[in-house]
């Protein structure tokens, strides 16, 4: 399995690029030009300049940034981004199959997985993949790019994929560890980061996992069912 990341993938998309794909879409010039200044965003350069930025953020990055662009975390981005990534998935998916290899893509994470005589190219792999991405005006991050063999311990998006996807083993202890302690010292004390709402942001939580290992998930809800959150404390 050959894990890639696109470097700065929303901001690395130009408000130009967004004009363009609602253009194709069939919105007039008016609608198309309203839609990409409510879905793209300019930082300031008043922010990009301090001097905490400019010793942390490299110029080109911080380019990119001033530039309107599609901004990470807003609701419209990542179905904004995958239409744009489109043609870069086809051809992607065109060089895997070629290899006997399986491509998929998660935002900005590039996930090839095949046998051992596509293990045997990766090193020539990887430059053709950076060389479609920049065709199609994306750039890889080389220093996250990793390589793991069948022996290795395959984690992609958080999840462990050797043979079926899991929960990694610590995440799940943890969690299984946090509801323990809300039966034996009370729910209060282990809601160490504040969150407003404790009991629905562990059932988000126990959700999670069960939607990735049912098993796993109907023991932390057992657990969680006998936390008394009325009062706070432990059922004895």
């Amino acid at each position: 399995m050959i894990r890639m990341d696109l470097q700065d993938f929303f901001s690395s998309i130009p408000a130009s690029r967004i004009h363009a794909l609602f253009g194709r879409l069939g919105y007039t010039p008016g609608v198309a030009r309203l839609l990409t200044g409510l879905s793209t965003h300019s930082t300031p350069w008043r922010e990009l300049n301090t001097r905490e930025n400019r010793a942390r953020i490299p110029y080109a990055q911080r380019q990119r940034l001033h530039t309107p662009h599609l901004p990470q975390g807003a609701p419209t981005s990542p179905t904004l981004a995958n239409l744009c990534a489109f043609r870069l998935d086809l051809r992607l998916d065109a060089l895997a199959t070629s290899l006997n290899a399986v491509y998929s893509r998660y935002a900005d994470d590039l996930v090839f997985s095949g046998d051992k005589d596509f293990l045997a190219r990766a090193k020539r792999f990887h430059i053709l993949v950076a060389a479609i991405a920049l065709e199609e005006g994306f750039s890889l991050n080389m220093r996250k790019t990793r390589i793991m063999g069948a022996g290795q311990r395959q984690k992609i998006t958080g999840l462990v994929v050797n043979r079926f996807p899991n929960i990694p083993r610590k995440d799940y202890d943890q969690l299984k560890a946090v509801l323990h302690n809300c039966l034996i010292q009370g729910a209060a004390s282990q809601n160490r980061e504040g969150a407003t709402d404790f009991r629905a942001h562990l059932m988000g939580r126990i959700s999670h996992v069960a939607a990735i290992n049912p098993h796993k998930g109907e023991r932390l809800s057992t657990l969680f069912a006998q936390i008394d959150w009325a009062t706070q404390t432990a059922k004895i």
